[in-house]
């Protein structure tokens, strides 16, 4: 359910109310809506909900995906802090991005949440928390004037895109403070520990990167239960990785090196089959096509939507999920203030919101991620991101990846 239209509506209504989101309807799976005597006939009987049925799309997703596009493009309802502003920004900004399935549920709390206060804050302040897979550019051009003041005072971001760059985060690392805080078992134990020694990073949720295998398509080959597996000669030409999904694609190749050097990003660009989203592998048909790719990377979140009846079967690899952190920095300036903020997204409420509704795992230690013991995670590691500018690998290696599979 989301305020801005409803799945029953008509696909036509949707649009006249928000006429660009006919692009996101022509670029997930609606082509046919560039031409516009197909839109006129088809879109003003069709109702989204029957319309995504027929495509095989998850309507969950694609909610979550439409009404990111238009609070993207249209803007979003910000909370009346029933304050005046004291100035062009407020006193307290928090902008960010935040994994699709959680973000709204998220947000609701949010709101809720800072409604509750408005009585109780003598400040103003104000956020934007977008979905991520409409990326980080807004932020990263916030970073690049070399001004701290035109930097959020508090900031959250899956993957390593924006915080690990030196010529972003980089720059301002120094102006933000470090958050105390104890850490789940499921990332602090005798295999792990996702606590940054130096206090600079704090981590409140990991998306999981785990494998989806196609059955059918997998043959006579054995079923892969590792990293290094699907990086085998006879998994060339097979694999379906997010490239869409920056922040877990990042995730993907900056581990990948890590553990299997430089010949293993080679090797994954020959496993890479083609560019698929998850909600697309999860609905896989029985019948065996030769464009079907046999394993597909997907967040673990995924993972439920698969039927039970099909040919698809979840694999949590057995060297560990990979982890896609999300991050969270606050400004030194200010501290008080921004601690208010600080502490309801550590709280344990939006850690079951992050861990129950969406699959993402929280570092909270009141919460309980329902993970049994085999399921560890593959982390980099901290010795590793302080020894790398990992900004600058991810790009060689997504240029590397990129030269590899055009090659």
């Amino acid at each position: 359910m989301n305020k801005y239209f409803e799945m029953c509506d008509k696909i036509y209504d949707i649009v006249e109310k928000y006429p660009l989101s006919l692009d996101l309807f022509i670029a997930n799976g609606f082509e046919q809506f560039s031409n516009k005597k197909m839109f006129d006939m088809m879109a003003k009987m069709v109702s989204l909900e029957d319309a995504l049925k027929s495509k095989n799309i998850s309507a969950e997703i694609f909610e979550d995906r439409l009404v990111s596009f238009i609070e993207d493009r249209y803007g979003s309802d910000k909370v009346n802090t029933g304050l005046e502003a004291k100035s062009l920004k407020a006193d307290v900004n928090i902008e960010g991005v935040l994994p699709c399935p959680i973000r709204i549920p998220l947000l609701e709390g949010f709101e809720s949440w800072a409604k509750s206060k408005k009585d109780e804050f003598d400040f103003t302040f104000d956020y934007e928390l977008k979905s991520a897979n409409l990326g980080l550019d807004w932020i990263k051009e916030q970073m690049k004037t070399g001004d701290i003041n035109k930097v959020p005072e508090l900031l959250t971001s899956a993957g390593f895109d924006l915080f690990f760059d030196d010529e972003l985060m980089g720059k301002y690392i120094d102006d933000f403070d470090v958050i105390e805080s104890e850490m789940n078992r499921d990332f602090e134990n005798d295999y792990i520990s996702l606590k940054d020694p130096k206090g600079k990073y704090h981590i409140i949720g990991v998306v999981p990167a785990v494998m989806l295998v196609n059955k059918n398509v997998l043959g006579e080959r054995p079923m892969p239960r590792t990293w290094e597996d699907i990086l085998k000669p006879e998994f060339e030409n097979s694999v379906a990785i997010p490239m869409q999904d920056l922040d877990l694609f990042n995730a993907i190749i900056v581990h990948i090196y890590k553990f299997f050097g430089m010949d293993g990003i080679k090797k994954l660009a020959k496993a890479f089959k083609k560019n698929l989203h998850p909600a697309q592998m999860v609905k896989a048909k029985r019948k065996v096509s030769e464009s079907e790719p046999a394993i597909s990377i997907t967040p673990y979140f995924f993972t439920q939507m698969i039927d039970e009846n099909g040919p698809i079967e979840a694999v949590w690899p057995e060297d560990g999920a990979i982890i896609s952190p999300i991050f969270m920095m606050a400004k030194k300036d200010d501290k008080n203030r921004v601690k208010n903020f600080v502490d309801f997204f550590m709280s344990k409420e939006v850690g079951e919101v992050f861990s129950a509704n969406g699959k993402f795992p929280s570092t909270n230690p009141g919460v309980d991620n329902k993970l049994d013991e085999d399921k560890k995670f593959m982390w980099i590691g901290w010795d590793f991101i302080e020894k790398n500018n990992i900004g600058k690998l991810i790009r060689e290696l997504e240029g590397i990846f990129e030269s590899e599979v055009m090659a």
